[in-house]
C-alpha cells in the first residue's frame, strides 16, 4: 500500500519527505546503538558487578530479554508506523476511559527521555573527549567540571546543525556511519588480540569463568545490575519509528530496522566483550581505579600504548558523535515534532514547524538540543547527579514500552497487524509481549537502586527523583484546573485537510 494512504489512514497527511530506504532505515537503528563507542562508555558498569561473567553472560542474558521487547515493538511499529509512536500506539490501543490520560503520559516520558539520553550522550562524548586529554597530556591536565559542561553545549550546537540537513542527504550518511562502526568493530576484535602485551592477555578460564563482585552487592544482585550495561547499550529501539515518515514503505521498513538492529548490535556487543575479557588483563580494581576514569581507556593503552591508544579514541569518539550525537537528536526531534502536532506540548505552534529548505523540523532539534544542556546543569550538582541521566533514559524508555505493548491485549480496541506480525495471542505475540514487559518493568524496578547498598548523599541514585519529577509535572500539567491537558488533549489530532503552508519557516 502507498505510504501516504497508510499514513492518511493513521490521520496524517504526508509532511516528511520519504528519502530513508528500509537499508538507509536499519543503519540508522543500527548507528545510533553505536556498539563499539558506547560499550567503551558503560564498561564501568559491567566490570564491577561481575567481571567477565557479568560482561559475558550478564550481557548475553539481557540481551535475550532485550530482543523479546525489540520484536513486541516491530509489530506495533508494523500496525502504525507513525513518528508518534508509542503514545500514538497507547492512545489507539487503550481503553477509551484511560486512552487520554495515558498516551498524555506516555508521550512526556518518551520526550524527557529523549532529551536525557541527548544529555547523557553529550556528556559520556565529553568525558571520552577529556580522558583523551588527560592522557595525552601524561595526567597533568584534569578538567573541571565547568569545562566537561562547556564541550557538552558546544557539541549539542554542533549537533543542532548537522541534524537539519535535509532528510535524503541524513539518510545517505547512514552508509558512512554504518562503516565506521563496523570499522571499530573489527579494529577491537583484529587489533586488540594481535597488540595486547602477553601479561595481560586472559586464559578462557578467567574469561568465562570468573566472577569478581567489587561492589558491596550480593552476587545475584550484582549480576543483574551489569544488566545496565547492555540495555544502555541497546537501547532507543524505537528510533525508527520515529523516522517512518521519512521512510519508504514504512510498514516493513520500520520492523526490519528495529529487529536488525538490536540482533545485530547485541550480538557485536556480546563479541567484543569477549575480546575485551580476554585481553584486559586480570586485575579489575586496577582498570576500574585508574586516575582517567574510562576502563575502556585504560585496556586500550595496555594494547596499544599512548599514541595508539588516542588514534583508536579519536575514531571512537567520532563515531560516538555522530551515533549518539546526531542521530540521537534526530529520532528525538522527530517525537517532538509529533507531540507537537498533537498540540500536547508547551509552544507546540512554535514546534510544528518544518523548514522550507531543508524540510526538517529544526524549531524541535534547537528545543531538543536546549533540554539537554539544561538537564546537563546536573554535572555542576554531583557525579551521582548526572550519572542519574543514564538511568533515567533507559527507565523512561523501558515504562513507555511497556504502556502500549499491555495496552494492545487489555485495552479492548482491535489490532490490526501490519505485514510483519507475530500472531494471535495464544501464538506468538502474546508469549512475546509478556516476556517484554516482565524485562522491561523489572529493569525499570532494578535501576532505581544505588550503586551500593547503603549510600551517602553523594552515592545515591537520584533516577528515581528525576523520574518522578517528569511524571508528577507531567501529570500536574494534566490536571492542573481549567488550563490542564485533560479539558483540552483527546489524542492525536487529524491533519488531513489541514494547510501545510502555515506549518513551513
Amino acid at each position: 500500500m502507498n505510504d501516504e494512504l497508510v499514513l492518511a489512514g493513521l490521520g496524517y497527511k504526508q509532511e516528511f519527505k520519504r528519502h530513508f530506504r528500509w537499508l538507509e532505515l536499519v543503519g540508522l537503528s543500527f548507528s545510533i546503538i553505536c556498539v563499539v563507542p558506547a560499550l567503551g562508555a558503560v564498561l564501568v558498569y559491567s566490570i564491577p558487578y561481575g567481571g567477565p561473567v557479568a560482561m559475558i553472560w550478564g550481557w548475553l542474558v539481557a540481551s535475550i530479554f532485550i530482543v523479546f521487547v525489540a520484536l513486541a515493538l516491530a509489530e506495533l511499529g508494523s500496525a502504525q508506523p507513525t513518528c508518534g509512536g508509542l503514545y500514538y500506539w497507547t492512545y489507539v490501543y487503550s481503553s477509551d476511559r484511560y486512552r487520554n490520560v495515558l498516551s498524555w503520559l506516555v508521550g512526556y516520558i518518551n520526550t524527557i527521555g529523549y532529551i536525557s539520553t541527548m544529555s547523557g550522550a553529550t556528556y559520556a562524548f565529553s568525558l571520552l573527549v577529556m580522558s583523551a586529554a588527560t592522557i595525552g597530556s601524561g595526567g597533568a591536565f584534569t578538567p573541571t567540571m565547568a569545562q566537561i559542561y562547556a564541550l557538552m553545549v558546544a557539541t549539542l550546537m554542533t549537533l543542532a546543525v548537522i541534524a537539519s540537513v535535509a532528510t535524503k542527504i541524513m539518510a545517505r550518511m547512514q552508509l558512512v556511519f554504518v562503516l565506521m562502526n563496523f570499522s571499530l568493530f573489527f579494529a577491537v576484535i583484529i587489533a586488540l588480540p594481535l597488540a595486547t602485551p602477553a601479561e595481560f592477555k586472559n586464559p578462557p578460564s578467567f574469561v568465562f569463568g570468573s566472577f569478581q563482585n567489587l561492589s558491596r552487592w550480593p552476587d545475584g544482585f550484582a549480576f543483574v545490575l551489569s544488566f545496565l550495561a547492555p540495555t544502555w547499550v541497546v537501547s532507543v529501539l524505537d528510533s525508527s519509528v520515529h523516522i517512518s515518515e521519512e521512510a519508504q514503505n514504512a510498514n516493513v521498513a520500520v520492523p526490519r530496522a528495529i529487529i536488525l538492529s538490536a540482533v545485530f548490535s547485541a550480538t557485536m556487543g556480546w563479541v567484543a566483550n569477549i575480546v575485551i575479557a580476554f585481553h584486559m588483563g586480570p586485575n579489575l580494581e586496577e582498570i576500574i581505579s585508574d586516575p582517567v576514569g574510562q576502563p575502556m581507556a585504560t585496556i586500550l593503552l595496555h594494547a596499544f600504548g599512548q599514541k595508539g591508544m588516542l588514534v583508536f579514541w579519536f575514531f571512537l569518539i567520532i563515531t560516538l558523535y555522530h551515533g549518539r550525537g546526531t542521530l540521537y537528536l534526530t529520532a528525538a526531534s522527530r517525537q517532538i515534532f509529533a507531540f507537537s502536532r498533537d498540540g500536547a506540548l508547551p509552544m507546540s505552534r512554535f514546534l510544528y514547524r518544518l523548514n522550507r529548505h531543508t524540510g526538517t523540523p529544526v524549531n524541535c532539534i534547537i528545543f531538543a538540543a536546549f533540554g539537554g544542556a539544561l538537564l546537563g546543569l546536573l554535572v555542576f550538582a554531583s557525579p551521582a547527579a548526572i550519572g542519574a541521566v543514564f538511568t533515567l533514559m533507559v527507565i523512561c524508555q523501558y515504562v513507555t514500552y511497556s504502556i502500549p505493548i499491555v495496552a494492545r491485549f487489555v485495552g479492548g480496541k482491535e489490532f490490526v497487524p501490519g505485514p510483519f506480525t507475530l500472531g494471535a495471542w495464544c501464538i506468538y505475540g502474546g508469549p512475546v509481549a509478556f516476556v517484554a514487559v516482565t524485562f522491561t518493568i523489572f529493569m525499570s524496578t532494578v535501576f532505581f537502586f544505588p550503586s551500593e547498598p547503603g549510600p551517602l548523599v553523594d552515592e545515591m541514585n537520584y533516577g528515581v527523583v528525576l523520574f518522578m519529577g517528569v511524571v508528577v509535572l507531567s501529570m500536574a500539567y494534566y490536571f492542573f484546573p481549567v488550563y490542564g491537558g485533560r479539558y483540552w488533549f483527546n489524542g492525536p489530532v487529524s491533519t488531513i485537510g489541514a494547510n501545510s503552508a502555515e506549518h513551513y519557516v
